[in-house]
């Protein structure tokens, strides 16, 4: 039995891998200068988006943007934790709550000071806390795709020394002061 979920892991993995050895269409962005050629490849945010829902972390990874993944790790490891803790305490006040209302007194533990309005209130908190912790492990994965996703996309962004923005001080028409503006050009 223990050998089975490796052997399930490789086969998985290796079936994944193999999904992406088939062709791909090379797409040529031509300038100008000839000796600029950049290669567009329309699957690369898919594929980031995929490989960041299959691992936390491997989309960035595959973008190479590697300080992220410390983030990532980050932010889903101390939601999971809080999830953990939370899940854990609330465990505790409705055990100790059940054993009250089976008749048992309260021992020499943490909860013999606490009323049983106390021990419910305290349910209802950890058990809020939880959830609250639940949505954010969820949000922050969805989070890690997206990012994948949008900085994949970002890679393929066409900048160049064609396009520039700069600011620029020109003359009023009527009053002949100073005006302040930004100028957006693109040479052809």
């Amino acid at each position: 039995m223990n050998k089975i979920i490796p052997i399930s892991l490789l086969f998985f993995l290796l079936g994944t891998v193999s999904l992406f050895a088939q062709a791909k269409e090379e797409t040529v962005l031509v300038t100008k200068d000839t000796t600029k050629l950049q290669e567009i490849d329309p699957l690369t945010p898919a594929k980031a988006a995929f490989y960041s829902a299959i691992l936390p972390g491997l989309g960035q990874a595959y973008n190479k943007k590697y300080w992220k993944i410390p983030l990532v790790y980050g932010a889903i490891g101390t939601s999971m934790y809080f999830y953990l803790d939370n899940n854990k305490k609330y465990h505790q006040y409705r055990d100790e709550y059940k054993r009250r209302l089976e008749g048992y007194s309260p021992e020499s533990g943490d909860f013999d000071f606490l009323s049983d309005d106390r021990l419910i209130a305290g349910q209802k908190f950890y058990q809020r806390n939880r959830d609250l912790s639940a949505l954010f492990v969820v949000g922050f994965y969805i989070l890690n795709i997206i990012d994948a996703n949008v900085d994949a996309a970002l890679i393929q962004f066409n900048v160049n020394e064609r396009l520039s923005l700069r600011p620029e001080i020109y003359p009023s028409d009527v009053t002949f002061k100073p005006n302040v503006g930004l100028t957006f050009n693109y040479n052809f």
